[in-house]
């Protein structure tokens, strides 16, 4: 038998790295500080019922991120309520749609917003253009996302990435706009180029990255059967360009590929 001080001997050191654990997890906070800190980054992304928006849902949502997908009518996106992702109701062009959202959320912290919901009316003259088409047009595509970012803008500022991406488009640069056509949409994704260099830099300061990215041509209801990208080209091509933005890039334009697009 062992004798009382050859067992307290062979217990103490056992008791001592017992206590130098709990003593350890108290000071930094144990298991559940080193669960907060890889915790998942969450997405919010309007227009996400098809296209783009689904394929932005897709991807996000199998990378680990907690998605936030919108659709104007959620009863009917199927494809998007089949995925592992948080489905709200949101018409960007109804500032009481956005309003509910907002509220909705309340004070849940959004690290991306990618305001991707968006219209393409195809006018090739002057003489076609119907106004109302014009002012829907800009409704959708430029005022749009203003208000859905003035709105989330407290939810982004609780988030850790301050990350706020606009898709825009080619057609949408002045410099680049050597066929003309289109009436109404590249006025509409000018004007969003342009909120969005203002934004950044009023946002800069508190550490925001601002920019709008170009998908490309793809195949979707937008782009037609004949686009050379397919979605999942284009939205793995844009989410390497956003995973490697820093505050520094805020208030740029990028295409799909990685390029920069000018004004």
């Amino acid at each position: 038998m062992q004798s009382p001080t050859f067992d307290r001997i062979l217990i103490r050191p056992a008791a001592v790295l017992a206590m130098a654990v709990v003593m350890l997890a108290a000071t930094t906070g144990g298991p559940t500080a080193s669960a907060n800190e890889h915790e998942a980054k969450t997405v919010l992304i309007t227009g996400a019922n098809r296209g783009l928006g689904l394929e932005f849902a897709k991807q996000y949502a199998a990378a680990g991120w907690h998605v936030i997908g919108t659709a104007r009518t959620p009863s009917e996106a199927d494809e998007l309520k089949a995925l592992d992702v948080d489905v709200r109701q949101l018409d960007v062009a109804d500032s009481e749609s956005i309003a509910r959202l907002a509220r909705d959320l309340g004070d849940r912290p959004i690290d991306l917003l990618i305001n991707n919901a968006g219209i393409f009316p195809r006018v090739s003259t002057l003489e076609e253009v119907d106004f109302d088409d014009v002012e829907r047009t800009y409704a959708v595509n430029t005022i749009g996302p203003m208000r859905v970012t003035r709105a989330l803008l407290p939810n982004l500022e609780r988030g850790s990435a301050k990350q706020i991406v606009s898709i825009t488009s080619g057609l949408g640069s002045i410099e680049n706009n050597t066929r003309g056509m289109y009436y109404g949409y590249r006025e509409s994704k000018a004007a969003l180029n342009m909120f969005t260099r203002t934004l950044a830099v009023e946002l800069a300061d508190a550490g925001f990255t601002c920019i709008v990215m170009s998908p490309g041509w793809v195949q979707t209801d937008m782009g037609g059967p004949n686009a050379n990208l397919t979605p999942e080209q284009s939205i793995t091509g844009m989410r390497a360009v956003i995973d490697g933005l820093t505050p520094a890039d805020t208030g740029t334009y990028w295409n799909h590929d990685g390029t920069k697009l000018p004004w």
